[in-house]
């Protein structure tokens, strides 16, 4: 598979969050399109659309307005379009049950956010690259699950 650029939602009602993550992706040597929303209704509103451009990584915070982030992993679960679509759920502490039920849903990643801007450079630089590996090299996304 050999594409252009790897597309990217992230769903924070954060700004300061989203301007992090907007500036992190633009500093990758790998081309990124990215979207943002700030509360989950309005991104499966938006994923739901016929219309959608459905990414290949989606970043969503744990505790995000309007609708769970779980919420939003059944509903991937649920809808074949957002098979090849990979999810990351993220948040500033997590405690390992919460850990457990975000993969058993059918999450990909787990991420727990770092506190400052070097280190989450560093984390969504290896999540993006491990991903656009995956979308380059033909993984099975089936396989495909991160703990960081």
């Amino acid at each position: 598979m050999n594409k252009e650029f790897l597309n990217v939602i992230v769903a924070d009602n954060n700004e300061n969050t989203l301007i992090f993550f907007k500036n992190i992706f633009k500093e990758l040597k790998i081309p990124v399109k990215i979207q943002c929303f700030s509360n989950a209704l309005d991104l499966m509103e938006y994923l739901n659309n016929e219309d959608a451009m459905i990414p290949e990584i989606v970043f969503i915070q744990y505790e995000i307005p309007e609708k769970s982030s779980l919420e939003c992993i059944d509903e991937f679960k649920r809808n074949e379009k957002f098979n090849n679509m990979v999810t990351a759920i993220y948040s500033d502490l997590f405690d390992e049950a919460e850990i457990e039920e975000i993969f058993v849903r059918g999450a990909n990643i787990c991420m727990r956010k770092p506190e400052d801007f070097k280190n989450l450079k560093k984390t969504l630089t290896d999540i993006i690259t491990i991903n656009w590996q995956y979308h380059t090299s033909g993984l099975n996304k089936d396989n495909f699950i991160l703990k960081v």
